[in-house]
């Protein structure tokens, strides 16, 4: 399926926006399976300008976990590229990888299967701390400060186990995990899809305000074209591993191109009177 004519031109103007920190260019992913070629992601292209909230949306099976996965580098891309600061990363290895995985860190669906259930939040926080090596005499300080941006307070979970925090809180802590390492780019696949209404929008909220507050760059994968739009500036739509229409978060809702857009947006309330928070 082509591209809506609402493509490429408006996400390379809005691009201008601010420094292209992540990049893809004609990603494709191809899977084996039964002896057949399943094309999983199929030629996407698309920037992350700095300090933005983009949002890939699909339903299940087009793609779009695939590609974060990809963009992540926890799979290879079977061609195209993907770029950091202007540096090719899909071939990225060893220190050169790690080093990658600080500027650009994930918060899955699963906040409790993300946890070792047989630890305190506390000694979650610190290990990983210590596996980045940071200096032993800032990382009280850092815990509080990143459970500061999402708020929470030590208090409330640095002595608990994950199963005594709420879903929006172990959520949120791992999001302030995420922060610890002081990343550029926060990817979010469906980190609210496991969460009830209330605490999908904290959550939803706790995303937005980073960008503001700590000029992260925020990707967030998700189902619901709802939350897409409530949370991003622009929005990319994907279809069976291409992406199909993009543009900003008003064009996409006011002046869907696209069959399978429109039919995404039947799907939840009048979003027309609810863009600003």
């Amino acid at each position: 399926m082509s591209e809506s004519p609402q493509t490429q031109e408006t996400i390379t103007r809005s691009s201008a926006d601010g420094e292209m920190l992540l990049s893809c260019r004609n990603v494709t992913k191809e899977f084996s399976v039964a002896g057949s070629t399943v094309l999983a992601v199929d030629d996407v292209s698309l920037d992350f300008p700095e300090a933005s909230v983009l949002a890939v949306v699909g339903e299940s099976g087009s793609g779009k976990s695939t590609l974060a996965r990809m963009l992540l580098r926890l799979m290879p891309v079977t061609s195209g590229t993907i770029s950091f600061r202007g540096q090719d990363v899909t071939s990225l290895s060893g220190a050169g990888l790690r080093e990658y995985w600080t500027e650009v860190q994930a918060v899955f669906q699963d906040p409790f299967a993300s946890f070792n259930q047989f630890f305190t939040v506390g000694s979650l926080l610190r290990r990983s701390l210590s596996l980045a090596k940071i200096p032993a005499d800032q990382v009280e300080a850092l815990i509080e400060e990143c459970l500061g941006y999402v708020d929470l307070t030590p208090a409330q979970t640095l002595g608990k186990f994950p199963h005594q925090l709420s879903g929006g809180q172990r959520q949120r802590v791992m999001i302030a995990r995420a922060l610890m390492m002081r990343p550029k780019v926060l990817l979010a696949d469906e980190a609210t899809s496991m969460l009830d209404a209330t605490l999908r929008v904290n959550v939803l909220n706790v995303l937005h305000d980073l960008r503001s507050e700590l000029g992260l760059t925020v990707l967030f994968i998700t189902h619901d074209i709802g939350q897409a739009c409530y949370l991003a500036d622009r929005v990319a739509v994907m279809e069976r591993g291409r992406v199909v229409e993009r543009g900003t978060t008003e064009e996409v809702i006011f002046s869907p191109q696209g069959e399978y857009t429109r039919r995404l947006l039947s799907d939840v309330p009048d979003l027309r009177g609810s863009l600003k928070r």
